[in-house]
Order: C-alpha cells, then sequence, then structure tokens
C-alpha cells in the first residue's frame, strides 16, 4: 500500500499562549471561525476515514493550539482506531488535559509537544509529560533555542526519561556562535538540521510526490511553504497531481518542510516517528 503523508491546518488561530516569538500568540478565533475550522475537520476525517487505498500519516500543524478544542481531540482518537492510518499526530503546548488518549490506540496516536518558557512552569507541563508516559503515548518534547531559554532547556532534559526524544528549534533571526551552536547540540544531537536554512532551490523533494500540506478548505498543496494548489481534496484532482518535482523554494528553513527533501535523507533517519519528531535511533544508548 502506498504512503501518504498529510499536513493539515485548518483557519484555527488561537492560542493560549503569549509567547513572544509566534504572531498567533493569545488570539482569539470568533465563534464563527471555530465554527467553519470544526466543519472542516469533521469533513477531513471522514475522507480519511473513506480513503482506505492508501496507508496514511497525519500531523496536524494548527497556527494556534488544537487540543484545547474538543473536535482535535476527538478526532486524533477516531483517526487512531483507522487500518489504514498508521500514525495520527498534533503539534502541541501540552496545555490542555491528555486524558483524552486514554481512549486512543497509542500505537498510531502521538504527540509533538513544544515546552514554552515563560508561559507554564517547568513542573506543570512535566507533569503532563509523566502523564504521556502512564498512557503509553509516544511523544517528543521540544525547545526553541533562543538563549534565554538554555538554562530551562537544559533542567528539562535531566528531568525527562532517557527515552523522550528532545529537539531545539534554531530560533528565527538568531545567529549562533560555534560555542551556542556547540552546547544546543549536546542537548540535541539534530540540532544541526535546524541551525541554518537548507539550499532547496531544484532538489527533489517528497512533497507533493508521497507528501502533502492540506487545508480546511480541502485545498491541496505540495508543502506548507509553496502556494501553488495542486488540486482539492475532495474531489480526486489531487491524486493525478502527484509526481516527483523539484523544490521552487530557494531555501527550506522549517523541519516539517525539509525533513522531506530527498538529498537530507532525513525520513531514514525518522522512519516511523517522522510525524512526532522522534528519530529511530533515539535513545543513542
Amino acid at each position: 500500500m502506498t504512503d501518504l503523508y498529510i499536513l493539515y491546518r485548518g483557519p484555527l488561530a488561537s492560542c493560549n499562549y503569549d509567547c513572544p516569538y509566534c504572531p498567533f500568540a493569545k488570539r482569539v478565533d470568533p465563534p464563527e471561525l471555530l465554527r467553519v475550522d470544526r466543519a472542516d475537520l469533521e469533513r477531513f476525517a471522514g475522507w480519511v476515514e473513506a480513503t482506505a487505498d492508501r496507508r496514511l500519516s497525519v500531523l496536524f500543524t494548527p497556527w494556534g493550539e488544537g487540543l484545547t478544542r474538543s473536535w482535535y481531540r476527538d478526532t486524533i482518537v477516531r483517526l487512531s482506531h483507522l487500518p489504514h492510518v498508521a500514525r495520527v499526530a498534533i503539534q502541541t503546548n501540552l496545555a490542555a488535559r491528555v486524558s483524552f488518549l486514554s481512549t486512543a490506540d497509542t500505537r498510531v496516536a502521538a504527540l509533538w509537544a513544544t515546552y514554552h518558557p515563560g508561559q507554564v512552569t517547568r513542573a506543570r507541563f512535566l507533569r503532563r509529560c509523566r502523564e504521556l508516559d502512564e498512557l503509553d503515548v509516544r511523544y517528543s518534547v521540544g525547545v526553541v533555542g533562543l538563549p534565554a531559554h538554555y538554562d530551562e532547556a537544559l533542567a528539562l532534559r535531566a528531568s525527562l526519561p532517557p527515552s523522550v526524544y528532545l529537539w531545539i528549534n534554531a530560533a528565527d533571526g538568531h545567529v549562533y556562535t560555534a560555542d551556542e551552536e556547540k552546547r544546543w547540540t549536546a542537548l540535541d544531537p539534530r540540532f544541526g538540521d535546524s541551525v541554518r536554512p537548507h539550499p532547496s532551490l531544484g532538489l527533489p523533494c517528497h512533497a507533493g510526490e508521497t507528501a502533502i500540506s492540506v487545508l480546511g478548505d480541502g485545498t491541496v498543496r505540495r508543502c506548507h511553504f509553496i502556494q501553488t494548489p495542486l488540486g482539492n481534496l475532495y474531489d480526486d484532482s489531487w491524486r493525478a497531481a502527484l509526481h516527483p518535482r523539484p523544490c521552487t523554494n530557494n531555501l527550506c528553513d522549517c523541519h516539517i518542510g525539509y525533513v522531506h527533501l530527498k538529498p537530507l535523507a532525513l525520513r531514514d533517519v525518522y522512519t516511523d516517528g517522522l510525524l512526532e519528531r522522534i528519530p529511530a535511533a533515539w535513545p543513542t544508548t
């Protein structure tokens, strides 16, 4: 069965945090937008259920925080029980309760979690992580690699089980000295993937071939960072558009984009942990 990786992003943009490095901090979505987001997600879940000719892996990448909304929690559980869904995951700040995952198939459901110092205490964040451990849920934890976050990231690594992968995202606009890069790499051996943008123009990419980006209205793009539509999910026009093609952007500087660049071979690094950002060889000992 052919694999298809899907990054889904509906119109939801509200978040309960106000991180200074995020343009969607403390944004509040009006009720009418939330209704549209819920209806869009329900339609997408129905499509996933009906599309059994592919082995699907779905990562929800909302602009805001999805797990504070019941429809994202319900959809993750629902999709996790489908036999043709290999993985369903979501990017989250872990502010919402994770007990809903007790009814999910934890062989399929996973979380890509981010710790935001200044928005939540480390103790509270770690309590959520312990809940995930008790539920046997796969998850990674990450931190934005700002200088002010280093001590918190170090303490977080020391407090997490060794089996939990801690990733570090290079902060937008920050130029890392050799010493800074070295100490962040000591926390995350894959930090080098994030620290500099990847030249991508003309390079072969899985995006648009075995990976797609889907918007709430069903618009299919090859990835989140190339706006040209390939078709629509709900009229099957996307199927004929899937084929190998080179990247048309000069640079790719986001993990959910460059992880699909073929010359980087990062699918071989992450294998089944691609969507939740867990390298196959982790832990390294």
